[in-house]
This record gives C-alpha cells, structure tokens and sequence, in this order.
C-alpha cells in the first residue's frame, strides 16, 4: 500500500516538499508518515486531507486508483491551491528576506515542534521548546553550544563524523571529549560519590555566575542613579540617553 502511494506521488510529480505544504507539515514528518506501515496511523486531519487528494474514502482503495489526465488535474489543481504565490503553505510563517533554504529548514523546525506539541499529552514536548529557547539564546556567550549541535547531528548519523563546519580543531577537541564523557554515562561507569561531587561544583560554579551577574547589575544600576543625580535629571529618556550613558562610564571609570 504505502508502496503504491509512493509510486502514485512520484507518477503525478507531486514532491515530498509539496505534499508537506498541503499536509501542513515538515518534510521529516512527511518521510516519517510515508515509512509507517499503515495510512491508518496517520493523524485524522492528515488523513483526510490525503484521501481528498487521492479521491479516495479508504486506504485499500490506493491500489485501484486509475492515473489520469483526469486524476492528475485534480491532484495538482488541490495541491496548488494550498500553496501561495510564493510556494509557501497556507499554514507556514512569513519568512521574506531569509535564502530559500534557510526559510524551508526554519519552516520545518516549526512545523516539528508543532507536530510535537499536538501530540504530547504532558508537558515534556513544551519543556523541550522551552529549553531550546534559552538554547539558542546562549549560543553568542557560549560558542561551545553549536558543536553540541554538531555532536548530535553526527551520532544520529545525519552528518558525516569528519564533517566540521565550525572551527574545527575546536570542534574536533570539543566532539572527542564530549564522546568520552557520553561513554562514561551510557556504561554507568562513573562513581556516584563523583558523580555527585562533580555536580556540586556544577552548581556553585553557575551560582557563583548569578551572583557576580546581580553584583554587575546592582553595580549598573547604582551608577545610573548618581548619574541622573549628577545631572539634575530624573530619568532616562531620548533626549539626555546619550549624556546618562557617558556620565555613567566616568562613574565607573572612577573607581579603576
């Protein structure tokens, strides 16, 4: 059957790209759903929607589905008519000005993390996104993240191991030790009397950071109150930002 479908989609020239606009998914979902054994296991909506291409009530009925000129208007006619003018889906995020690639692969993460969130009956789906959010945020303090990134793409076999698209001699050094560190988790290896001492210094470490943050903070904050009193104003607005901000630089500068 799935085989069959396969074919059909390939005889009518309708892509695995296209087929994820109708669908309203991401690429990766639509070859996830096309490697199922059963259309059965589709989602309901996506179903549906697939069975009003195909013209067809069932999933046994795709083996008897006749391809003509008839069949392929329809087919096309149904697909185009899901797509806008610019060949993005009706359901997908305005992207103008990102490269054609860039805006197909931020379109399919989007359409991932959705497919997740749908389906996710706890709040695990929505603490991953979460997490991915102050993720993405730390990448310009802590360069080390995208070779995390590269890591996974390659022990998930997406990538190439050799594959470095980022400085790579650190990649390479960041990559080995992190590969080490991964073989000591999976065997269980490590002691727990380490383990937890390991962790202790994990947290003083990133509190020690909090604590120096709020001091800077605090630090800031003071130098921008003397500041405005120095000058005789009360806040901070468009007119005087400029002169607050190097007033606020020579307070600091006071007390090197």
């Amino acid at each position: 059957m799935m085989n069959r479908l396969n074919e059909i989609l390939s005889e009518i020239g309708i892509s695995k790209v296209k087929l994820a606009k109708y669908l309203g998914v991401s690429r990766q979902m639509v070859y996830n759903y096309l490697e199922m054994d059963d259309i059965n296991n589709w989602p309901l909506e996506r179903k549906m929607k697939l069975f009003t291409l195909l013209k067809i009530s069932a999933p046994e009925e795709i083996e008897n589905i006749k391809i003509d000129n008839e069949f392929i208007k329809h087919a096309n006619m149904l697909i185009n008519s899901e797509i806008n003018e610019e060949g993005v889906g009706k359901g997908s995020i305005n992207f103008n000005g990102l490269k054609q690639k860039d805006s197909e692969t931020l379109n399919d993460i989007v359409f991932l993390l959705k497919e997740r969130l749908l389906d996710d009956s706890t709040d695990e789906t929505s603490n991953i996104c979460k997490y991915l959010y102050y993720f993405l945020q730390a990448i310009d303090n802590t360069p080390e993240i995208k070779y995390m990134l590269g890591y996974v793409a390659k022990t998930t076999g997406f990538i190439n191991p050799n594959e470095f698209v980022f400085e790579e001699e650190k990649q390479f050094t960041f990559e080995s030790i992190l590969f080490s560190a991964m073989v000591l988790y999976t065997n269980g290896s490590a002691s727990k009397e380490k383990l937890i001492e390991s962790h202790k210094k994990f947290t003083q470490q990133i509190n020690a950071k909090k604590e120096e943050k709020l001091s800077r903070t605090q630090e800031l904050i003071t130098a921008q109150v003397q500041a405005l009193r120095e000058l005789g104003y009360t806040e901070i607005n468009e007119s005087n930002v400029t002169e607050v901000l190097e007033k606020i630089a020579e307070i600091q500068s006071r007390k090197i």
